[in-house]
């Protein structure tokens, strides 16, 4: 099948791969433009447009996925469908309905659950113990077209986001290979939606980084597997910011203050008390500084016992 290829970050990057290896054609690959990235701010190429280069692959940068001259540009590609995986923009209709077989896109739940931009991440935060990947037909509201092909993945009990989302891309890309075979075939049978049934899953940012010591211990566990390693949960400390990851449940008989840290060791970390029990941590980001381990912080006295977290 000839395939017009959008997306944009690693998560994209199994699938693109699946196809080629499956023999699909692809007869395009459409990815954002390089951005400014690091601390000199150099242009940086997507990593789909990195791999698609490496593969002699077209490669189509629009900063406006849209427009007759961007319709005759992919139509002059002569696709037969178009495979969303990531991409970062919303589509138009008249782009989805460009190839003579539409388009699909490749999400990381299992719809109707978790539509958005950070399902990978709320699914953690909201401690489920189960996820997916759904390959839907797209239509022009949110992650609401009707599904083609799913598979359900567990949630390991200290599995992160990012972690996760590793493991996903590649069930992912098996997804989207099954489900193209069954579009060719001719086998598929599209399941509408039940909208009864959505729930979403917004962009992360800073501020829904936060942690909020007066909730549970597993909920700010949740919270900072579910953010690591990007935004990165994070608290203050003495009035600057620390981003916490490697969180473990600590039982703690005595009640504390919410935020108060407990206990320190070089080795194992620190403890922070929370509304019910309390979290160790094993790895920290003091402001300004790199990701270290906990203990490296501890023996440097970047925090000690009688503390609290703000």
């Amino acid at each position: 099948m000839r395939v017009l290829f959008w997306g944009t970050p690693d998560f994209a990057v199994p699938a693109l791969r699946a196809l080629t290896e499956e023999g699909h054609e692809v007869v395009g690959v459409v990815t954002q433009p390089d951005r400014p990235a690091g601390r000199g701010r150099a242009l940086r190429s997507s990593p789909v447009k990195r791999m698609a280069l490496s593969d002699s692959l077209t490669v189509l940068e629009p900063e406006a996925p849209h427009g007759d001259d961007f319709l005759r540009e992919i139509g002059a590609l002569s696709p037969d469908i178009s495979v969303v995986v990531a991409y970062g923009r919303i589509l138009q209709r008249e782009v989805l309905d460009a190839p003579p077989r539409g388009s699909i896109n490749v999400h990381a739940s299992l719809l109707p659950s978790l539509r958005g931009a950070a399902p990978i991440n709320w699914a953690i935060i909201q401690g489920r113990s189960s996820t997916g990947v759904t390959v839907m037909r797209m239509v022009e509201k949110m992650d609401a077209g009707p599904i083609l092909f799913q598979i359900e993945e567990p949630i390991a009990p200290n599995e992160t986001a990012a972690e996760l989302t590793v493991r996903l891309s590649e069930v992912g890309a098996q997804a989207l290979v099954e489900a193209l075979a069954l579009v060719e075939g001719g086998a598929l049978e599209e399941q509408p939606q039940d909208e009864s049934l959505a729930t979403f899953a917004p962009k992360i940012g800073r501020e829904s980084a936060r942690v909020d010591w007066t909730v549970s211990a597993s909920d700010v566990a949740n919270l900072v597997r579910g953010m690591d390693s990007t935004p990165g949960a994070w608290s203050t400390l003495d009035s600057r910011p620390v981003k916490l990851f490697r969180p473990s449940l600590e039982e703690h008989a005595d009640e504390a203050d919410s935020g108060l840290v407990l206990e320190v060791d070089g080795s194992s970390g620190f403890v922070v008390a929370t509304g019910s029990e309390a979290v160790r941590f094993g790895e920290v980001q003091p402001e300004g500084k790199g990701r270290m381990a906990a203990g490296a912080w501890i023996l440097g006295r970047g925090v000690t016992a009688g503390q609290r977290f703000e």
